[in-house]
């Protein structure tokens, strides 16, 4: 079966086990939160056509903040239940008519490209289909009372993951049934489709598609990244930039007035450049000049974080992750202090990390030089990278 394809990213619950400050979902993992990398794959693959949030309604800002520059549809707020929460996003997506829906839970991060096409190609011979994976230990069923009564024959069992794969009005249809008769007890997409008479088959899930649940889970995958990412790598950019007649300067992404602006071929965004540098260096991949060229007329003015975004998709094509970034503003005006923490937002939205891996500090060059003048801004900047090991 062919048609457009669309996916429900459930991300409405609590998730209390995990011992977080805020819900599982929004905590971060090699510092990227657990929400924008379940939502990243869904978004970046090419036979998905459109993605559904489902959110609680007191998670608005986290969800914003978290999710900042990957493409998705506004989001709805779930209910009380995860049944609630998957039919809130169906019906936010029937008036688009896809032909196969995804159901996924935000809790899984590590779920590949891979999963999501044969996901997509089980419905071609099945309305409703779910990853699993075979069994490998010895399970019994006991009693109240701690007794054995049978050991199940683990050949027929399955470990059973996210995303689900259904046909969509199938699967709309039997969620409205449920509701209308009072059912909102079942634990997952495909139970609900069994108990409305939809025949459910099985595809290959993968081991890294585990779900956040415990603070063991985080700890096990925050080891297993660090395994992966083991070759981490530092590297410094320096910029600086005259100021001209002008009524504004752009740093850290942020319009700042005042009363000159700063020379650039682009917006002489002073602070992004640096870090671009940083980045690139920290790559071995050039520098922003190699990559955007003062002489070519498509970068005039255009916005640095253009530029940021460039950089650390560099980054991502390496399978490697933003560890940290620190920028160092040198300048005697204007005052950096009032702007710092949206410089920081900024950044950390293009960059894709949580605020606390994005530090912005200024300084003075104390009336020395040409910086000590007032004549100009210029950026110290550092960052820290994460790669796979390699060659």
């Amino acid at each position: 079966m062919t048609g457009r394809v669309a996916a429900v990213i459930v991300a409405a619950g609590r998730g209390l086990r995990a011992g977080r400050e805020r819900p599982k979902q929004y905590a971060t993992i090699a510092g990227e939160p657990v929400v924008r990398r379940s939502l990243a794959v869904f978004a970046d693959h090419p036979q998905i056509d459109a993605v559904q949030p489902v959110i609680h309604p007191d998670d608005t800002v986290l969800f914003r903040d978290a999710t900042a520059g990957v493409a998705s549809l506004a989001p709805v707020f779930g209910g009380a239940t995860r049944q609630e929460s998957v039919r809130a996003g169906l019906e936010a997506l029937a008036s688009r008519r896809p032909d196969i829906v995804l159901i996924h839970d935000a809790a899984r991060p590590f779920a590949t490209s891979a999963l999501l096409s044969r996901a997509i190609a089980a419905t071609a011979s099945s309305p409703a289909s779910v990853p699993t994976l075979a069994v490998t230990d010895t399970v019994k069923t006991v009693d109240a009372a701690g007794r054995v009564v049978e050991t199940l024959d683990r050949a027929k069992l399955r470990i059973i993951q996210t995303p689900q794969a259904f046909r969509f009005e199938p699967l709309l249809a039997a969620h409205r049934k449920a509701a209308d008769a009072g059912r909102q007890d079942f634990t997952d997409d495909a139970a609900l489709a069994e108990w409305a008479g939809m025949e459910v088959t099985v595809f290959a899930g993968e081991d890294a598609n585990v779900k956040l649940t415990t603070p063991e889970d985080f700890a096990r995958v925050e080891a297993r990244e660090a395994a992966l990412l083991g070759d981490i790598r530092t590297a410094t950019g320096y910029d600086v930039h005259a100021f001209v007649d002008g009524d504004h300067v752009t740093l850290g992404g942020v319009r700042i007035p005042y009363e000159r602006s700063l020379s650039g071929h682009s917006d002489a965004d002073v602070a992004i450049h640096a870090l671009v540098d940083a980045i690139l260096g920290a790559l071995a991949d050039g520098d922003i000049g190699a990559h955007f060229p003062p002489s070519d007329p498509q970068w005039r003015g255009a916005p640095s974080e253009k530029f940021l975004a460039f950089a650390v998709e560099r980054v991502r094509a390496r399978g490697g992750r933003i560890a940290h970034l620190d920028v160092a503003l040198i300048c005697e005006a204007p005052r950096i202090g009032p702007h710092r923490d949206a410089m920081r937002k900024r950044i950390a939205e293009v960059a894709g990390v949580s605020i606390d891996r994005v530090a912005i500090k200024a300084t003075t060059n104390e009336k020395l030089g040409a910086l000590g003048r007032g004549e100009g801004i210029a950026a110290i900047a550092t960052a820290t990278v994460r790669l796979p090991w390699g060659p």
